[in-house]
């Protein structure tokens, strides 16, 4: 893919802290109002299609078109590099995702909210995108992983506070209070994306090891092959999510289960977001690939014990949660910093739109996924088949953490060498 003239490096911000100065500000705020739209119809959707009579299947089916057209605008976003400006496409991408969601207050029908969900899909796609390659072009590589950690507590704390709190608003006070209120959200991200100056500065500078560098060399399928092993972690774990995020509001009926849940989730993920990415600054990428996978893998199985205890589940769930997302938020921060260094400079998009494909395809895939398989193992079996899923891609986290080892120059992780 042909590096976009709207990801040539910015300036490094502030010399003090190395962040991206009033336009990395002005991004998380973005984030903040975009993601507090995705984040509680997460749940919220499918729970609507069930007001309108749809079962399991059509529950899942509301979570997999949205991140189905997600994925799909994901594939197109190399051409839409070349053509626009990053602030564009995020200011686009926030209008079609907001604006979209007042229109579910005209039908529960699975038709319509599918139709709605598609064209909302569309929306996050270009947002998710832009929003995590903008991250790369403001912040100087030495700060990327603190960047990062920083980008996903914009992106986590909307789940953490409206993921549990969409469900709750929706039984206490209806779904047309949650549709109005994220609908307003992302609409409101427009006139900060509108505010960022967009100034050109000095680079930001090579990644050590990248393939690409700044020359910008490495294209196509060369630039986008050493991603499959991130890509492929990611995925998994996030086909977990999109179980977890659809289905746990149907599998425990009773008021606190799924809200405490999905709310140990959300603030766990965002925390192992952060911490991870202060640990890579310091000790580099790559370190807690396996780790996170192991801890995805533990955390689902949690919850196929959990929903097999049913209204006895609540401890368990909780426990399930917690482990699962830190698990998962440390996975999404390292992945996406091992994808920008190995990507370069001029392939942050790229890294960005494989990113962001793993996480929303997964999500999307996992929903359907879970749904279908709940019809015949139940939904303890469908969660401990998500577990299955990701402790069996567990060497493919190895592999990546050794390969980012050697280009530290280290022993390789579980050789049992101690450091050179």
């Amino acid at each position: 893919m042909a590096a976009p003239t709207s990801q040539r490096p910015q300036k490094a911000g502030h010399a003090s802290t190395g962040l991206g100065g009033r336009d990395f500000l002005l991004l998380l705020a973005a984030t903040l109002g975009t993601f507090a739209n995705y984040a509680p119809l997460l749940s919220v959707v499918p729970l609507w299609s069930a007001e309108g009579g749809a079962g399991n299947g059509g529950a899942g089916a509301a979570t997999g078109v949205t991140m189905g057209t997600t994925a799909a605008v994901q594939l197109c976003m190399p051409w839409l590099l070349r053509r626009f400006r990053l602030r564009a496409i995020l200011g686009a991408g926030a209008l079609l995702l907001g604006a979209p969601t007042f229109a579910y207050l005209l039908s529960s029908s699975l038709g319509w909210v599918l139709a709605v969900s598609a064209v909302r899909g569309v929306g996050f796609g270009m947002v998710a995108v832009a929003g995590s390659a903008l991250v790369a072009e403001l912040v100087a590589v030495s700060h990327r992983g603190r960047a990062v950690g920083w980008y996903g507590i914009a992106v986590g704390l909307p789940q953490v506070v409206f993921l549990p709190l969409g469900v709750w608003a929706a039984g206490e006070f209806g779904f047309a209070s949650v549709f109005t209120v994220a609908g307003a959200a992302s609409l409101l991200a427009f006139p900060l994306v509108a505010a960022m100056t967009g100034r050109r500065g000095e680079r930001v500078g090579r990644e050590r090891g990248s393939p690409g560098g700044t020359s910008g060399a490495a294209t196509g399928t060369s630039r986008l092959r050493p991603l499959a092993g991130p890509f492929t972690a990611l995925i998994a774990a996030a086909c977990a999510l999109g179980g977890i995020t659809t289905f746990l509001p149907l599998t425990f009926d009773d008021a606190a289960t799924a809200p405490a849940a999905l709310f140990a989730v959300s603030a766990t993920a965002m925390a192992g977001r952060w911490a991870a990415g202060m640990w890579s600054d310091r000790s580099g990428a790559g370190r807690l690939l396996v780790p996170g996978t192991a801890a995805c893998a533990l955390g689902m199985g949690g919850f196929a014990v959990a929903a097999g205890l049913g209204p006895g589940g609540f401890a368990v769930a909780l426990a399930a949660a917690i482990v699962y997302g830190l698990g998962f938020g440390v996975l999404q921060n390292d992945t996406l910093v091992v994808m920008f260094r190995r990507a370069g400079a001029p392939g942050a998009g790229a890294a960005s739109t494989a990113w962001n494909l793993a996480y929303d395809a997964g999500t999307g895939i996992g929903a359907v996924a879970v749904g279908w398989t709940a019809l015949v193992l139940d939904m303890n079996g469908a969660f401990a088949a998500a577990a299955v899923l990701i402790a069996a891609l567990a060497p493919v986290a190895l592999s990546d953490a050794r390969r980012e080892a050697a280009v530290r120059g280290e022993p390789a992780p579980g050789t049992g060498r101690g450091r050179s």
